[in-house]
């Protein structure tokens, strides 16, 4: 089995990423995913964090309402960290039951918005990392996403720097451009994870 951490800023095409190594073969662990699952209604995860942060982060059918919470914790990293130290040990219980079961010699792809920033890349075999410029990011989460400009730009710099992401890269994604080039490079980093698979 090959571990493989991949990262990227918000905005940078991870998702779209994760997505073609999915259609190449792999095993995908989408940690973002798993993070929701762990606060579902009736879950402890929810419980905890309804009561870290009140009641008010709850929409009126019981669920976790995120933009309530998200517009408390990106402006406050104190508050940010008590999320995480909620959520990330569930995540990680969850992820390690996941990557149990994956088949032997499989390629398993951890997609980890935050490996950057939670010093993670250790526990990979191969840290791969999805890189746009913050320009591109701008861009595409005020266009594409619809975000407000100063919504996006406290995401961007609640994340890790660009620099800081590409110290910990054993191979670049480059995805500034379109993202019609994109299937071809995640084709050759593909045929790359694989050999490592086997080897």
């Amino acid at each position: 089995m090959l571990k493989v951490g991949l990262t990227g800023g918000i905005g940078a095409g991870k998702s779209e990423v994760s997505r073609l190594l999915v259609a190449s073969g792999a095993v995908l662990i989408d940690a973002d995913k798993i993070a929701r699952e762990v606060v579902e209604p009736g879950t402890p995860g929810l419980g905890a964090v309804v009561e870290a942060f009140g009641p008010e982060i709850l929409a009126p059918d019981g669920s976790l309402d995120r933009p309530a919470l998200g517009a408390v914790v990106f402006a406050d990293a104190e508050k940010l960290a008590a999320l995480n130290s909620i959520v990330h040990p569930l995540v990680g219980v969850r992820s390690a039951e996941l990557e149990e079961s994956a088949p032997d010699g499989a390629v398993v792809v951890h997609d980890v918005p935050l490996l950057t920033e939670n010093g993670l890349a250790p526990l990979y075999d191969i840290v791969v990392v999805v890189d746009a410029s913050p320009e591109t990011q701008l861009d595409r989460l005020v266009r594409l996403r619809g975000m407000r400009e100063e919504d996006a730009r406290a995401r961007m710099a609640a994340q890790a720097t660009r620099e800081k992401r590409l110290e910990i890269a054993d191979i670049v994604i480059d995805n500034d451009g379109p993202l019609d080039g994109l299937a071809e490079r995640v084709g050759e980093v593909w045929a790359e994870l694989a050999r490592r698979a086997r080897a």
